[in-house]
C-alpha cells in the first residue's frame, strides 16, 4: 500500500470509528473536528438540533458561531434570529462573534481556533479557506452540523488527493488571486472535483499567508473539497503573531510548545504517496486574470479583456477570499492619490473588525474614503446578494469577491466579472477594467501541465457486514448515461418547496431527466449514471425521491459530496464505480438523456465487488459507518440511537 497524502493523515489524527488499517480515498469514516463554524445559518441548525431531542452540546468547545452574512439588515426579524443565536450561545457555553466582529471564516483562523494539522468544518462552502494554515478545512451540510453539536462526530468520505507542484515566483501585480483564477480557468475538466488538492513545491515559500488564503478559499470554485499547503516558516510566524495577540487579549489558544512542534516536525505527506493527479505550474509564466461573467471558468488574462475597456457600474472589494490587510494594502497603493469614477460606486469591508481598526492605523481607511469608496461593515454583504450596493439589471461589476454566478450579486440581469483587488481598484477608478501598465504586460499562454495516475480499485480484504444491513443485493439496472446530471433534473424546482407526499414524489422524480423514468422504474431497481451526479443545489428530494419510488441505490462514477451527504444522510445507499460505468458506455447503448433497461446486476458488499455481464468490477469498501447510517435510515436516526434518545427507528437495508 502507498503512503498516506496530507488530508489522510489529518483524518487519521482525528477518526473516531473507520478502518484499522491507515486511510486511504474512499473510506467512509466518523471524524471528531477540532471546530465547527456556523454563521447566520446557527439558526436552522439550531432547528435540526432541537428537533433530535438533544438538551446539551456534546463539547461546547467545538462550536464557534460567527453572525456575518446579514449583518446589515436591522429588521425586527433578522435582529431576533441574532438574539436567540446569541442567548443560545451563552446557555451551552459557545464562543459566539456578534455581527460587525468579521467574516466567521477570518474569525476561525485570527483567533486560532484553526491551527496546523487540525480538521476544522463549517457549515459554509468556503471553510476550504482553513487549509492555508496546514489544516484540513471542508465544508458539511447543516444536518452535519447538528450531528457534530449532538456526538462530537461526522462522517466523512475520504476523497482522492491531488497535487499542485508550484514553482517559481509570482511576478510584480501578480496575487494569489490570479494563481488561483488561473487554475480555474486551466484545468477546469473535473480534474480536482472532489479531491483534496495539496500544493506543494518551491514556489510555496514565495507565498503570503494572504495568497495562501486566498487560494485555499477558492479551491471550492475550482471544484475541491479541500486546498491544504504545507506548514512551513511563514505558517509558523503567522501563528507566532496568532499566539501574540491572543495572549495579550487573555483568550490564549496557542503556546510554544505547539510552534516549536509545527516548527520542527511540520506535518507531511509520505514520500511514496500517489495521487490521482500532479499538476505543474510555473508562478512565473502568469498575469493577472479575470473570470466571467457568471462563471468562474470563463477566463481571460487581463491584456486580453483590457483593450475592450469593459464598462463597471460597480467595483467591490469584499469577502472572505479578499478583504485582508494585504489584500487593503495593496489596492491602496493603487487608490493613492486616484479618485474612483464618476459613475461607478466602489464598495470595500475589511474582513473583520480587527482588519478594519489596522487598516485605519495604517491610514488606508481613509485613502479609501477620500478617494469616495463606500464603506461597508465587516461581514459578507453584496458577495452574496445581502445588504448594501447590490447589482441591478444591466449593471456590470468587477469584484473581487470568490463568486460571480448569475444573480448571486443582485440581478439575474447583471454580469459580474471577478478579478484581484489591484485590477478592482484600478478598474473602479477608470471606470472599465484595465490594471497598472505592468499588468496589461502580456505573456506567453499558460499550458496544462498535468499526470493523471491510472489504476483502478483494488480491494484485498473482506467487509464486515452489520446487523440488518444487505450482504448483497440485486436489481434490473436503470442507465442514465449523462454526467453532471444535477439535482433539478433528478426533482425539479417546481416540486422543492411544496409539500408533496411520497407517491407523488415517486410520481414526480427524475421528470426534467426523462419524463418516461417513473413508468419504467420498478421497486428495487438499481440505478447506474455518470460522474458529478446529484450537483447542483442542496436540496434532500433529489435523494429522498428516489428513495420514494423504491430505487434500491445508486451506482455512480462519481457523485456531488453534497449529495452524497444527503443521501446517506437520509439512509439512502450510494457506491461509486467508474469501472462499471465505462463498461456500460462500451455497450453502446443509447445516450441520449433517457432511462435504458440494461441487464440486472449483482452488488456484493463483503467482497465490494459489482458482477454484471459476466465481468466483475471493484469498489471501495462499504464499512460501518456507511452500513449504520443505512440501517439507522439516517443521520438524525443514528444520533438518537447513539445517545439512547427516544424516537430512533430502523430501517432495514
Amino acid at each position: 500500500m502507498s503512503g498516506q497524502s496530507l488530508a489522510e493523515k489529518i483524518a487519521q489524527a482525528h477518526l473516531s470509528e473507520g478502518p484499522s488499517r491507515p486511510l486511504r480515498a474512499g473510506d467512509m469514516v466518523s471524524l471528531r473536528p477540532r471546530h465547527v463554524l456556523t454563521h447566520d445559518n446557527t439558526a436552522a441548525v439550531l432547528q435540526k438540533f432541537r428537533g433530535l431531542g438533544v438538551p446539551r452540546i456534546h463539547d461546547p468547545h467545538q462550536p464557534v458561531f460567527a453572525l456575518d452574512h446579514d449583518i446589515q439588515n436591522h429588521s425586527e426579524e433578522n435582529l431576533a434570529k441574532y438574539q436567540r443565536i446569541e442567548a443560545f450561545a451563552a446557555e451551552q457555553g459557545v464562543d459566539f462573534y456578534p455581527a460587525g466582529s468579521g467574516i466567521g471564516h477570518q474569525m476561525m483562523v485570527s483567533r486560532g481556533y484553526v491551527q496546523p494539522g487540525t480538521l476544522c468544518v463549517g457549515s459554509d462552502s468556503h471553510s476550504n479557506m482553513y487549509g492555508a494554515l496546514g489544516a484540513l478545512g471542508t465544508p458539511i451540510v447543516r444536518t452535519d452540523a447538528a450531528a457534530v453539536w449532538a456526538t462530537g462526530e461526522f462522517w466523512w468520505s475520504i476523497p482522492r488527493s491531488v497535487q499542485v507542484v508550484l514553482e517559481g515566483e509570482l511576478p510584480e501585480g501578480v496575487s494569489g488571486k490570479d494563481l488561483i483564477l488561473s487554475l480555474c480557468a486551466l484545468y477546469h475538466r473535473g480534474e480536482v472535483l472532489n479531491a483534496v488538492v495539496e500544493f506543494v513545491g518551491p514556489g510555496v515559500g514565495t507565498l503570503d499567508m494572504d495568497a495562501r488564503m486566498s487560494v485555499s478559499n477558492m479551491t471550492t470554485e475550482w471544484g475541491a473539497l479541500a486546498g491544504i499547503f504545507p506548514v512551513d516558516e511563514q505558517t509558523v510566524a503567522y501563528m507566532r503573531e496568532v499566539a501574540a495577540a491572543l495572549e495579550e487579549a487573555g483568550t490564549p489558544r496557542v503556546d510554544r510548545a505547539q510552534l516549536r512542534e509545527w516548527s520542527e516536525n511540520p506535518l507531511r505527506a509520505d514520500e511514496d504517496t500517489v495521487y490521482a493527479a500532479t499538476i505543474h505550474l510555473d508562478l512565473c509564466s502568469l498575469e493577472p486574470h479575470v473570470t466571467g461573467p457568471h462563471s468562474v471558468q470563463r477566463a481571460r488574462t487581463l491584456s486580453e479583456i483590457a483593450p475592450e475597456q469593459v464598462e463597471v457600474d460597480k467595483a467591490y472589494l469584499v469577502s472572505c477570499v479578499n478583504s485582508r490587510l494585504g489584500d487593503l494594502r495593496a489596492a491602496a497603493r493603487v487608490l493613492e492619490g486616484r479618485r474612483v469614477a464618476e459613475g461607478v460606486e466602489f464598495y470595500v469591508a475589511a474582513a473583520s473588525a480587527d482588519i478594519q481598526s489596522a487598516a485605519e492605523t495604517e491610514g488606508l481607511w481613509e485613502i479609501f474614503v477620500q478617494a469616495g469608496a463606500r464603506m461597508l461593515p465587516p461581514g459578507c454583504g453584496p458577495c452574496i446578494g445581502l445588504g448594501s450596493g447590490l447589482l441591478e439589471a444591466g449593471e456590470v461589476a468587477i469584484s473581487a469577491t470568490n463568486r460571480n454566478f448569475r444573480g448571486r450579486m443582485g440581478s439575474r440581469e447583471a454580469e459580474a466579472y471577478l478579478a484581484s483587488p489591484e485590477v478592482v481598484t484600478a478598474s473602479a477608478c477608470a471606470g472599465y477594467i484595465t490594471g497598472s501598465p505592468q499588468q496589461l504586460q502580456a505573456r506567453p499562454p499558460l499550458q496544462r501541465r498535468i499526470v493523471e495516475s491510472e489504476g483502478s480499485i483494488s480491494v484485498d480484504e473482506s467487509t464486515e457486514i452489520l446487523e440488518g444491513f444487505p450482504a448483497s443485493v440485486e436489481g434490473r439496472a436503470l442507465w442514465l448515461d449523462a454526467d453532471s446530471l444535477d439535482t433539478d433534473g433528478i426533482y425539479g424546482k417546481d416540486y422543492t418547496y411544496r409539500d408533496l407526499s411520497p407517491e407523488e414524489m415517486a410520481d414526480v422524480v427524475m421528470r426534467n431527466y426523462d419524463p418516461a423514468f417513473a413508468d419504467l422504474a420498478q421497486e428495487g431497481d438499481i440505478v447506474v449514471a455518470g460522474g458529478n451526479f446529484g450537483t447542483g443545489s442542496s436540496r434532500e428530494q433529489a435523494a429522498t425521491a428516489l428513495v420514494a419510488k423504491g430505487i434500491r441505490m445508486v451506482i455512480a462514477a462519481s457523485y456531488s459530496q453534497t449529495y452524497l451527504r444527503n443521501a446517506f444522510n437520509n439512509g439512502f445507499l450510494c457506491v461509486s464505480c467508474p469501472d462499471l460505468v465505462e463498461a456500460l458506455r462500451r455497450q453502446d447503448l443509447p445516450a441520449e438523456p433517457t432511462t435504458v433497461l440494461a441487464r440486472p446486476l449483482r452488488v456484493d458488499f463483503v467482497k465490494s465487488s459489482i458482477d454484471y455481464d459476466g465481468h466483475r468490477f471493484r469498489f471501495a469498501p462499504l464499512g460501518s459507518v456507511a452500513q449504520s447510517l443505512v440501517v439507522a435510515g439516517g443521520i438524525e436516526n443514528k444520533v438518537r440511537q447513539q445517545l439512547g434518545l427516544e424516537g430512533a427507528s430502523e430501517r432495514k437495508g
